[in-house]
């Protein structure tokens, strides 16, 4: 059952803080997930916050630590000394660890590794911390099981019990050979049964997929998707085992890219939340809005080469929202769907075929959509064929040309290593604005005269 965090709970955790009820704190805390009292920390002042991290259990903090939102989990962290924060690093995996160490400054940073009493724990993180955050080293985790394949199974056994003490949780009991080079995999139900006086080597699984420290956080969650897999292992350039990435992990990473991309798609240029400072807000959305105002601004301009027009058929002018507004829902579609395919590799076949594909699908979309406006603007605006036609024609030029910018530019800027997230949004219905007038009054221009 979720725990629900009201006002009054609030209020509550509140007078206790004040009070100094450290008894009565914690039995309120005792039984609560780490997520909800994360989510209390958040509605509590800064110093109250951290009343309660110096108050709650080291294991307990770690957990509590992860879950705040990295502002709040800042400015906490801010409020700490590096002894105590050392404190809580010791009670984290690794790779939860190495998150957290990367966020502080260098001065803090190592006096905080100094602080750390278990010289294998800082020597991991300082290890994980050579790694780029969104590669497979920076996302791995040393903790594991692993055993020699020259081991007999009755040995391995009390050696993975020791391991095991480490590992939050067993996803999967990895072989190495004396070098530490991967081999395999070993499965607990052969492990089981095999006999007591069997080597590893018999018994263990050779094949077991795996990624590289280089490895792109998203080509990792692809790999991991595909093969439906909790955990897979990590080796570096020598095929050595030095981590492993978990599916709670690769999740977390998804996500933080999902809401990256969306903001990206919407114009958003940093990752900033809703309570985020006006300055920080302010600075991730106002480039892509000057792109749009310059974009407003060329859009002007191609209109006043056609002020002739407006003036000679002035019902030219009441159909361009509806030219723009078709331009930069059809891109911002068809960039939809191919970063989609890019995102998780389902897009086949060479650019000319998916390019020919979109003018085949533009058509007939354009098609449909063209004679419901002739209909309509025909019988229910009275307009002129001529006119008519015109809007048609240009509706269908106009939704091609979309289709192919919106296809053709993300699959360029991946080609070339930019996040083709930059493509969708502002950039893509700003160009296909401007491309639509300048389409609409050119065809105008053709059937028409003016």
């Amino acid at each position: 059952m979720q725990f629900q965090i009201s006002r009054e709970f609030i209020e509550k955790i509140e007078n206790l803080v004040e009070d100094k009820n450290n008894k009565e704190l914690l039995v309120q805390f005792e039984n609560m997930h780490h997520a909800d009292i994360a989510e209390t920390l958040e509605e509590l002042s800064l110093d109250d916050a951290t009343y309660v991290i110096k108050l709650l259990e080291s294991d307990k903090t770690a957990e509590v630590l992860m879950e705040l939102d990295e502002e709040d989990r800042e400015k906490v962290l801010n409020n700490l000394s590096a002894k105590e924060i050392a404190e809580e690093i010791e009670e984290m995996d690794t790779d939860d660890a190495a998150d957290i160490v990367g966020e502080l400054s260098p001065e803090i940073k190592e006096m905080v590794i100094a602080n750390i009493e278990d010289e294998q724990h800082a020597d991991d993180i300082v290890d994980l911390l050579r790694y780029d955050e969104n590669s497979a080293g920076g996302l791995m985790a040393k903790e594991l099981v692993k055993v020699n394949e020259n081991w007999s199974v009755t040995g391995c056994m009390s050696e993975m019990r020791d391991q095991a003490e480490n590992v939050t949780r067993v996803h999967s009991i990895y072989v190495v050979d004396n070098k530490n080079r991967l081999k395999g995999r070993l499965s607990l139900k052969d492990l089981i049964t095999a006999p007591s006086t069997a080597q590893i080597s018999d018994v263990y699984i050779n094949k077991v997929d795996y990624v590289s420290v280089d490895t792109k956080g998203e080509e990792v969650a692809r790999i991991m998707q595909k093969y439906d897999l909790e955990a897979i292992p990590v080796v570096n350039e020598m095929g050595k085992l030095v981590g492993r990435i978990t599916i709670d992990d690769i999740v977390d990473f998804i996500r933080e890219e999902a809401e990256k991309d969306y903001q990206m798609a919407a114009g958003i240029s940093e990752d900033v939340e809703a309570d985020s400072s006006i300055w920080q807000l302010t600075r991730a959305r106002l480039p892509w809005l000057i792109l749009a105002l310059l974009g407003g601004f060329i859009s002007v301009n191609v209109l006043e080469t056609f002020d002739g027009a407006m003036e000679k058929h002035g019902a030219l002018f009441f159909f361009v929202p509806l030219i723009a507004a078709m331009a930069g829902n059809v891109g911002v579609q068809s960039s939809a769907i191919v970063l989609q395919g890019l995102a998780n590799n389902s897009l086949r076949g060479s650019l000319l075929n998916r390019l020919v594909k979109e003018v085949l699908l533009s058509l007939l979309n354009g098609f449909v959509l063209a004679l419901l406006l002739v209909l309509g603007g025909v019988f229910l605006l009275n307009l002129d064929f001529d006119f008519g036609l015109t809007v048609a024609i240009s509706l269908i030029s106009v939704i091609i040309t979309a289709s192919l910018i919106g296809t053709f530019v993300p699959i360029i800027l991946d080609k070339q290593g930019i996040d083709p997230a930059m493509a969708t949004g502002p950039f893509i219905t700003t160009s296909n604005d401007i491309c639509g007038i300048l389409i609409y009054f050119s065809i105008a221009k053709l059937i028409l005269g003016f």
